[in-house]
């Protein structure tokens, strides 16, 4: 028997969370957050001691008058002045990661010719994380699968619960767009979780992995890199409109 309700249960809460009731929320919104925690169980990964990792920053006018890769206190969030992301809120950090330098770079968004520090980290201990990279692409090709069972349901929320963790994000978004991936994945950190992964925006094998304790990775190196391209691609995203008549 499934556990989701429906299959806009997702996209209900998201909603919820981010224009209406944040911080206490309505039964229905707990009842959806008991599913994942319960439905959760099956995503979990174990992420071996030592496994490699890797860290991009970009630096800062001033930082850009030298030729080395920035120091290893700037490589790691500021512990009291967290930027806000997908998974953190503002002021509470967490250590965001990418399994390829490649994706690592592209993740902080540079600009052709801008120079990017990338650091190697590796895990300190034995981690379990949350695995939101399984279906984040399968969920219109879910949808086309009917009739829909009460477990096809549950394969369903968690395809588009892992697109919100895929989305790209900016400082310029609004934040309140965080509001529902931040919420699972401080659930997943109450359950006694140490972080999650999703698909990163850019490159097919690229996945980010964020881990909520700040000291479960460590640097090993850092090194500095020129931006040589940047490649982008587009898609259609809204109602387009068409002038008809003449022209005053």
């Amino acid at each position: 028997m499934g556990e989701f309700k429906s299959l806009s249960s997702y996209e209900i809460f998201s909603r919820e969370v981010a224009r209406q009731r944040r911080y206490v929320r309505t039964s229905e919104a707990e009842e959806f957050l008991r599913a994942v925690a319960s439905t959760c169980k099956p995503r979990l990964q174990l992420v071996r001691k030592g496994m490699p990792l890797w860290r991009a920053q970009l630096p800062s006018h001033f930082e850009e008058t030298t030729d080395d890769p920035l120091p290893p206190c700037r490589m790691k969030p500021k512990r009291e002045r967290a930027f806000e992301g997908r998974v953190n809120p503002k002021g509470i950090p967490c250590l965001y990661l990418s399994t390829t330098a490649n994706a690592a770079m592209s993740e902080v968004r540079p600009w052709i010719g801008s120079l990017v520090s990338v650091a190697q980290f590796e895990t300190v201990r034995p981690l379990t994380i949350v695995d939101c990279a399984i279906s984040h692409d399968q969920y219109f090709n879910l949808l086309l699968d009917w009739p829909v069972s009460p477990d096809k349901i549950d394969e369903i929320v968690w395809a588009e619960i892992d697109r919100a963790f895929a989305e790209p994000v900016t400082r310029t978004d609004d934040t309140a767009e965080y509001a529902a991936t931040q919420t699972l994945a401080e659930l997943f950190r109450n359950e006694g979780y140490d972080g999650v992964a999703y698909k990163s925006a850019f490159g097919e094998d690229g996945y980010s992995v964020a881990l909520f304790d700040l000291d479960s990775a460590r640097q090993l190196d850092g090194a500095l890199f020129k931006t040589r391209s940047v490649e982008f691609t587009f898609e259609a995203s809204g109602n387009p409109y068409f002038i008809t008549g003449k022209p005053d």
